[in-house]
């Protein structure tokens, strides 16, 4: 029927690995996902990364790491980087999202990086703005 929507599932636990560089996300439907900060970073769901049409290229991102987490209402959460990326509103469902489909958008992001000849390492990244 349009308008209803499926049960989007609902986080039980976020736990942070600064060491690794890891966030820990449990839902309430039983699946749990590991995220690298940096796959975190390169899909903000910020206006800044998404862009108007066409998503901007985030290069250099590797060691990027998420120095706080604050809650927004009861859907969201806002991750705040250690670069300096603190835009980003990161909903219940773009999380559950990057979880269940790391393994195809991390391979589109590697994708668009060898076609921008673009790195994930700072030092090497391409002259190209990195927020």
């Amino acid at each position: 029927m349009a308008g209803l929507q499926a049960h989007t599932p609902q986080p039980t636990a976020l736990t942070l690995h600064q060491g690794t560089r890891l966030l820990d996300i449990a839902f309430d439907d039983g699946s749990s996902f590991s995220l690298p900060c940096e796959y975190l970073r390169v899909y903000s769901p910020s206006a800044e990364v998404r862009g108007h049409g066409k998503p901007v290229l985030q290069v250099g991102k590797r060691n990027v790491n998420i120095v706080a987490i604050e809650p927004v209402g009861n859907y969201a959460v806002k991750l705040v980087f250690d670069d300096g990326h603190d835009t980003g509103l990161y909903s219940w469902d773009w999380l559950f999202e990057l979880g269940r489909d790391r393994a195809r958008l991390w391979q589109d992001y590697l994708d668009q990086l060898a076609a921008g000849g673009a790195s994930r390492d700072p030092a090497s990244a391409s002259g190209d703005p990195q927020d």
